[in-house]
């Protein structure tokens, strides 16, 4: 029901029942007839009109089984006290034309208040759509600014000219990912050592890396990184085996998930034996090496110079614990820590194709081990003073 828009204060409800049929005129000529002077010249419904400071009465009526009911508004621009006065007379109409009626007042609306109310829930909507644009300037700022730098720290790596995290060059191990896009989402998450193959074909820098550094293959959850893998497994020098959650590509995933991922990683003899992957045979038609656990070595090999020992462990990717120059056991590189630390073996020294730790340090400290040769010396801050740490330029061969 539409109600006048010049009415600025309240508006008067009330319901009306009639024993007849009744029509809308009818209602409104009984509210003015009986009414008036009621209330006096002030308050003449007719005067009041005439003025503005009541507005147009509506009235919505329905007949059903030979009688009526329906309902009243009259806005009003009266102060409160003479508004209800106004309310109270409408409910001493008791015929509407020739038939009984009854008239009760359902309430007297602020309608100034249903208008502040309706400010505030507009203004909280337009608020919402005013920070939600400034977050997402600020989010597009903020991702324009962390591209421009990942870019600048993707090089070119290698005669490939492959896309390459910056510390690439200088890490012991390196994450071989399939394309430039997965280099620059893990280096938004300072992953600074992952390269891309940049299709299917094997460049040769990810060939000849993979013979110096201990390398982790990370590929898309999908068959394009199944067929990568099986391509990689066959040409190069593969440790580990991570992969992007199912149906996810390693460029799409989030830190939690790449942390999950590398960290779930598999040694590539493990990961061949559990997904029964048929490597086939190399490009050359020999067969595929197998990554299986070094055969047994003789405790004692007095014939080998330390020099000679390290070059061989560095290439097998094994550290050794030694006793008095002779080899007591032969440990993964990738198990060092955990072999150490359970190791029920005496020795004195120990060689390692990998990089000298604190944490190796303590470690060893901890088992007895007076002497480590690595591949060079990490961030060493507590070194023991009854220890020697030598690095592979330090060895005489």
């Amino acid at each position: 029901m539409n109600t006048d828009p010049y009415a600025a204060k309240y508006l008067i409800r009330a319901k009306i029942e009639t024993d007849g049929v009744v029509e809308r005129p009818d209602v409104v000529g009984a509210i003015f007839g009986q009414t008036e002077g009621l209330l006096g010249d002030e308050l003449d419904l007719r005067d009041l009109q005439k003025s503005g400071r009541i507005g147009r009465i509506e009235v919505e009526i329905r007949s059903e089984k030979g009688k009526s009911v329906g309902e009243i508004l009259i806005p009003s621009s009266l102060d409160q006290v003479e508004t209800a006065i106004l309310a109270a007379a409408l409910e001493t109409i008791d015929r509407v034309g020739p038939c009984k009626s009854r008239v009760e007042v359902i309430s007297i609306e602020d309608i100034r208040a249903a208008k502040r109310q309706k400010v505030v829930d507009r203004a909280k909507e337009l608020l919402q759509m005013l920070i939600k644009q400034g977050k997402q300037v600020s989010e597009d700022l903020i991702k324009t600014v962390r591209e421009a730098v990942e870019i600048e720290e993707v090089i070119s790596y290698g005669e490939d000219h492959l896309p390459a995290g910056p510390n690439v060059p200088n890490s012991d191990a390196i994450i071989v990912v399939e394309g430039r896009s997965d280099v620059i989402n893990l280096l938004n998450y300072g992953i600074k050592n992952a390269i891309a193959v940049n299709g299917t074909n094997i460049p040769k820098t990810i060939i000849e890396l993979s013979k110096k550094k201990i390398v982790t293959a990370f590929l898309d959850g999908d068959h394009g990184g199944d067929l990568i893998l099986k391509e990689l497994l066959q040409v190069a020098d593969i440790d580990f085996v991570a992969r992007a959650p199912p149906g996810y590509e390693v460029e799409e995933l989030t830190y939690k998930q790449i942390v999950k991922s590398l960290r779930n990683k598999m040694p590539v003899d493990q990961y061949i034996a559990m997904n029964k992957i048929d490597l086939g045979e190399k490009k050359d038609n020999t067969k595929v090496k197998e990554k299986a656990q070094p055969k047994p070595q003789p405790k004692e090999d007095k014939e080998k110079s330390l020099g000679e020992i390290f070059a061989e462990l560095n290439n097998k990717k094994e550290a050794a614990l030694m006793k008095d120059g002779k080899i007591v056991e032969k440990i993964p590189l990738n198990e060092l820590i955990e072999k150490i630390k359970n190791s029920d073996k005496s020795a004195d020294t120990l060689i390692t194709g990998g990089i000298i730790s604190q944490r190796l340090v303590d470690i060893a400290h901890e088992k007895g081990i007076k002497k480590i040769i690595g591949y060079r010396i990490g961030n060493v801050t507590k070194a023991p003073v009854d220890m020697q740490l030598l690095t592979k330029e330090m060895v005489k061969k």
